[in-house]
């Protein structure tokens, strides 16, 4: 291959580039205001559920119970029910996801010593939110029980629990690694699926046809310039999950962006390929983002454990290379994975643009059907 017409190539790529500013625009904007829109708004924590009382004790031990719950942070107190109607009410209409009911005996059973009821109510609409959030009461009932009857019950068995990598069990924390890969994965295959089929559209691609350049320098020479865009764009990415997000990065940078720039060469390679195999640039564009975005963010690890799914999908998930590419973010950000831990999923990574840049280089032809 000649360096000189791949220089070419890529000059020529570099100026079209900067006389598009659409392309520009979405290879420098889009990332940043993906990764603030998913970044703020996707979250596994569940903290202030909207939550309505029904006190019928009306007594100070009533409203320590309540003030207890408020504290915890995990509930919001938004108002109070009269009667089960009024609950009803509340949950149906949405304004609160959590209904609790003290009776009136509440305060006269604790003092006595007798077991007291609390009614609890959750919205099973989200059953996330819901199973959390039953968790938590269940852990307020007990410790305010076990503190106003002044007795402390030891268990049998006494747990000593050590979390691991993400100590606060923040869900941002390992939600913002995954979604850099998924973002990197759409942005790679669009930017690059617009090249040859903006040739074809326009009418140059005869002109490149006629010239010396040979398939794998002109795909060399086209993949450059997006790379470079790419990369600036995982840089741009990395720097606000740590500095904005407050994501702690505790692995190597330059082992990150080594795995990075293998992601990229294959993510580019398949919005070339798309974009060779189409020739239509609204074709190329709708196909790029179906086949990125839905596997890379539902099959590759990155919200839903690859584990629980079945069997037949397990398998499909092998050949995605978001899932690998999320391993990999996963394990440096949260637990500073080394080069040894990582080299299975990174040789998978070359090896999938090795086979894609082939097929995209066996597809392209330099003639006119």
């Amino acid at each position: 291959m000649s360096i000189v017409r791949i220089k070419a190539i890529v000059k020529k790529e570099l100026i079209q580039i900067w006389r598009d500013p659409l392309s520009l625009s979405m290879a420098f904007l889009m990332p940043v205001m993906l990764l603030f829109i998913f970044g703020y708004a996707i979250t596994l924590d569940v903290d202030r559920v909207k939550t309505v009382v029904r006190d019928l004790d009306k007594s100070s031990l009533s409203r320590e119970f309540i003030a207890e719950v408020v504290s915890s942070g995990y509930f919001t107190v938004v108002g109070g029910a009269g009667s089960d109607r009024d609950i009803a009410a509340w949950l149906d209409d949405g304004r609160a996801r959590v209904a609790i009911t003290l009776p009136h005996d509440f305060s006269d059973r604790i003092r006595t010593g007798r077991e007291a009821s609390v009614q609890i109510i959750v919205d099973g609409s989200d059953s996330n939110t819901a199973t959390i959030a039953l968790g938590y009461m269940a852990v307020i009932t007990g410790t305010f029980g076990q503190r106003t009857k002044g007795v402390r019950i030891r268990p049998l068995v006494e747990p000593r629990i050590r979390v691991w990598y993400n100590t606060e069990l923040k869900s941002r924390n390992y939600i913002i690694p995954g979604l850099i890969a998924v973002i990197m994965a759409v942005i790679a295959a669009l930017l690059t699926s617009l090249t040859f089929a903006r040739e074809w559209d326009r009418g140059t691609m005869e002109q490149l046809i006629a010239t010396p350049v040979r398939k794998q320098e002109l795909i060399i020479g086209k993949m450059i310039p997006y790379f470079l865009i790419g990369f600036v764009d995982m840089v741009f990415s990395v720097l606000l999950a740590v500095y904005i997000f407050g994501v702690p990065l505790k692995g190597s940078v330059i082992l990150l962006f080594l795995f990075s720039s293998l992601f990229l060469f294959g993510g580019l390679g398949v919005g070339m390929l798309i974009s060779i195999a189409t020739k239509s640039q609204l074709v190329a564009s709708q196909i790029s983002v179906v086949a990125t975005f839905l596997p890379a963010f539902l099959l590759s690890g990155f919200m839903f454990s690859i584990s629980n799914m079945p069997v037949a999908l397990q398998v499909i998930t092998r050949f995605i290379p978001a899932r690998y590419f999320v391993a990999i973010m996963k394990g440096i950000f949260m637990k500073g994975s080394t080069f040894d831990l990582l080299v299975r999923e990174g040789v998978f990574l070359m090896l999938f643009g090795l086979a894609i840049f082939a097929l995209a280089s066996k597809i392209l032809a330099k003639r006119i059907g």
